[in-house]
């Protein structure tokens, strides 16, 4: 199994000067809705990890270097992104339960929801 965070763990997170991916699992079109901007976001929408497998992950997330957490629309793909990950052998991995749709409500209401 895999830990997960709170948004409110994430922004916390942010705000921060530590070194971290958020990987952004969601499709390109559901970016344009809402998007959390940081240097530490890196994108890999699900259905191309589904295809190509674990060289669609980006180079940041290979080196396995940092924590990641993993981000999506409610934490349902996420979730199973992390799970798939662990299976890869990656060890510091978190899903961020609830997903933007959850940040957007309790932590940067800016961020919008769809």
């Amino acid at each position: 199994m895999f830990p997960e965070i709170t948004v409110l763990e994430l922004g916390e997170k942010l705000k921060s000067a530590d070194e971290f991916i958020l990987l952004d699992v969601r499709e390109p079109a559901e970016l344009n809705y809402a998007k959390i901007e940081d240097r530490r976001l890196e994108v890999a929408p699900l259905s191309r990890l589904s295809s190509a497998g674990p060289s669609a992950l980006p180079e940041a997330v290979r080196a396995q270097a940092a924590p990641i957490y993993i981000l999506c629309h409610h934490g349902s793909r996420s979730s199973q992104v992390a799970a798939w990950l662990v299976q890869q052998g990656y060890k510091n991995v978190f899903n961020v339960a609830g997903g933007i749709d959850a940040y957007a409500r309790k932590v940067d209401s800016k961020i919008g929801v769809y």
